[in-house]
């Protein structure tokens, strides 16, 4: 299984940014996962940035993303994005895309399969 995201880079801060991430696998149902994103900090632990079950119904959020980040997928295409919004330069960190078969799980430990992560920096 393959995950792989997109769209990360440098911003400034109050823009915006929309990262994607595409799923692949010879028996990988995207359909049937959900799908997290997470996020690592320069010398931080990993922490949970929002998830989206297989049938789009309620997304969570962290609280420090909750108004400005928004999750979606379409299972379509295999992808979920990530819609941030009013960056700030504590959004600065290492974005990894997450599926797993648990419904709308927050923890990493419930996550089967990681993407390599993706760099997003906040900086004027």
């Amino acid at each position: 299984v393959q995950l792989v995201e997109s769209g990360g880079g440098l911003v400034q801060p109050g823009g915006a940014l929309r990262l994607s991430c595409a799923a692949a696998g010879r028996d990988f149902d995207f359909n049937i996962h959900t799908m997290g994103w997470f996020r690592q900090a320069p010398g931080e632990e990993r922490d949970f940035v929002s998830a989206i079950s297989w049938s789009d119904e309620s997304p969570r959020y962290a609280n420090s993303v909750k108004g400005r980040f928004t999750i979606s997928r379409d299972n379509t295409r295999n992808t979920v994005y990530l819609q941030m919004n009013n960056l700030k330069p504590e959004d600065t960190a290492t974005y990894y895309c997450a599926a797993s078969t648990y419904t709308m799980a927050t923890l990493e430990g419930f996550y089967d399969f990681w993407g390599q992560g993706i760099q997003v920096a906040v900086s004027s």
